[in-house]
């Protein structure tokens, strides 16, 4: 049984590690350097380049005979970091045809007071990239609210078609059995009074109709859109697919969907990611970005721990933490000095694969509440929206006696953030 209610948690790890690469490496190069002169003379390859920068991915047959190699041009070499979704817990899921409206009325977007926020500045305009796994572009709650996005797993555009979740060979509901659904526990870990308003359908759970939670990356993308879409309905999401359907991507891979993003018109930049370790392409990629006044938002982590998570940790990137709805830290959520803002991030309902329904918890859904305040604040307002949303922001340091000053500013009121720059 304490399996069971652990499972029913629903608390998603979004924490990522980082393995060596021995011989693909990331180069940058120096000005005027030619980087397949640089490749050739070690006997490697350039695979390949980040336009508008200098950073390179190479194939090498050691990082050691580029690092000593700057008389060539080589100015930093570093190894192109796996970065991998770590599971934790699971995922129920209901079925449900309804859009985006019935789960903006959820607690957790009442507590930031979401709708009268939208009243006032809807993100109209703005565009939010969100890098990520698969999104269904055909579930109910997102239709209407994509851009065109690109899949840098397939390395190609991405439309409806070729991100489409729904198929029935992408899910698997014949394992019934994954979760208990006779528990009462599942509907204790959410708020009941608002379920009870839902249809029917939706908390009807005895037709054993459970989708593959097994598989990390399946629906990260989809929840995080669907949030995105219920607090910022008028603005755009443009989905960038950088991990595969196993929860793998890498350095290089989010860098190269960051500067598309930078490319392609985003005003905001969601990252429900961390990784182990820092690299030196993100970072100039994440660089890039904010100097051009793009918004960068990252999960500040679900370590329950101080140490700063990258890339979150940066100065120039808000880092989010979870909190409940009575306004403490989530048991599960990173704090530090290195914290923006919290916003909620426990028992969140958001859409789920192949018009589906999922409730699930972690910093990853705490995040895109922050970056669908930024595009509201910028719909409102062209000016750099960190002071609105830090103003805006509840002083939740009572409730939280044993985490002064590690959860930054406090948790997000996105109707006093918009109303800051009126």
């Amino acid at each position: 049984m304490k399996r069971f209610l652990a499972a029913f948690l629903l608390i998603v790890s979004t924490q990522l590690s980082v393995w060596a690469g021995p011989h693909r490496v990331i180069v940058q190069v120096a000005p005027n350097a030619q980087a397949r002169a640089i490749a050739g003379a070690v006997g490697g390859q350039v695979l390949q380049a980040i336009p508008g920068t200098n950073f390179y991915l190479m194939s090498v047959p050691s990082a050691a005979s580029l690092a000593a190699a700057s008389q060539l041009g080589v100015v930093a070499v570093e190894n192109n970091a796996p970065i991998a979704v770590q599971p934790s817990g699971a995922i129920a899921i209901v079925q449900s045809s309804q859009g985006a409206e019935w789960y903006a009325a959820q607690p957790a977007m009442q507590l930031v007071h979401a709708a009268r926020a939208a009243a006032v500045s809807s993100g109209r305009g703005i565009v939010i990239a969100d890098i990520n796994a698969r999104i269904d572009y055909g579930h109910p709650a997102l239709i209407g609210h994509l851009t065109s996005g690109y899949d840098f797993v397939a390395d190609r555009a991405a439309n409806g078609a070729s991100l489409n979740q729904s198929s029935a060979s992408f899910l698997d509901q014949s394992s019934a059995g994954f979760l208990d659904q006779s528990s009462a526990a599942f509907l204790d870990q959410s708020t009941a009074a608002f379920l009870d308003q839902s249809t029917a359908s939706f908390l009807d759970q005895s037709s054993a109709s459970f989708l593959d939670a097994s598989n990390p990356a399946h629906g990260h993308a989809t929840f995080c859109a669907g949030i995105l879409a219920a607090l910022a309905p008028n603005a755009m999401i443009m989905p960038l697919r950088a991990f595969d359907d196993n929860g793998n991507a890498d350095a290089f891979t989010i860098a190269r969907a960051i500067l598309y993003a930078v490319s392609n018109g985003a005003d905001v930049i969601n990252m429900s990611f961390g990784m182990a370790s820092s690299s030196q392409a993100v970072q100039a990629a994440i660089q890039i970005a904010t100097n051009k006044g793009i918004v960068v938002v990252a999960s500040a982590g679900n370590d329950n721990s101080s140490t700063p998570q990258f890339p979150a940790s940066l100065n120039t990137v808000l880092g989010v933490a979870a909190t409940d709805l009575n306004d403490k830290k989530a048991a599960f959520s990173n704090y530090g000095n290195d914290i923006f803002v919290d916003a909620p991030g426990v028992n969140i309902i958001s859409a789920y694969p192949g018009g589906y329904y999922a409730i699930a918890s972690g910093t990853s859904f705490s995040a895109p509440f922050v970056s669908a305040e930024a595009a509201l604040l910028l719909s409102e307002s062209r000016r750099n929206p960190d002071n609105p949303m830090a103003n805006g922001a509840v002083n939740i340091d009572a409730q939280n006696p044993g985490f002064k000053n590690e959860l930054g500013t406090g948790r997000i009121d996105m109707l006093q953030a918009v109303e800051n720059v009126r």
